[in-house]
């Protein structure tokens, strides 16, 4: 016998403009929320804004560039497969991610920092960054780039 957990619905979502647009925006908060808490929770709030960055940088580079194939949304950005390990279905933290919720302190402050990103007052550390890699790891696309900036235990680069 299985046991199936019971999804809570989503809200509906709202007919007119104005709520339809917040409804996206909490769907925007969210998602970006539980990327920060799946990439960066463990290098504390500076660790999570530099990855709110790097995404927000995405978003900039595909609007600049009228689109880009990462995506041209937070949402699309954080999703794109292989760009965020923690959304792999088949990373051992996908599980937690879907289910964290804002009594887990990390989550709480990943969504404060999402809710600033988004409303766009989180000021760039990483100096443009779009890229980033864990110390201790080298992965060839960082070889010959300039290196932004060291956040944490993590290092930035700007690739476009």
């Amino acid at each position: 016998m299985t046991i199936q957990k019971k999804l809570t619905p989503l809200k509906t979502v709202p007919k007119d403009k104005a709520h339809a647009a917040a409804f996206y925006r909490e769907m925007e908060i969210d998602t970006l929320a539980r990327t920060l808490w799946g990439e960066a929770r463990g290098e504390g709030v500076k660790g999570m804004e530099a990855v709110a960055c790097v995404i927000l940088n995405r978003v900039a580079v595909s609007k600049d560039l009228g689109r880009y194939w990462w995506g041209n949304t937070i949402i699309q950005v954080c999703q794109k497969p292989y760009q965020f390990s923690c959304w792999n279905k088949r990373d051992p933290n996908y599980p937690k991610l879907i289910t964290v919720d804002a009594k887990d302190l990390h989550f709480a402050s990943a969504l404060r920092i999402a809710r600033r990103a988004v409303v766009g007052v989180l000021k760039d550390a990483t100096k443009g960054a779009t890229h980033y890699h864990a110390f201790g790891i080298s992965p060839n696309w960082a070889r010959k780039e300039y290196l932004c900036a060291q956040i944490g235990h993590h290092k930035f680069y700007k690739l476009i």
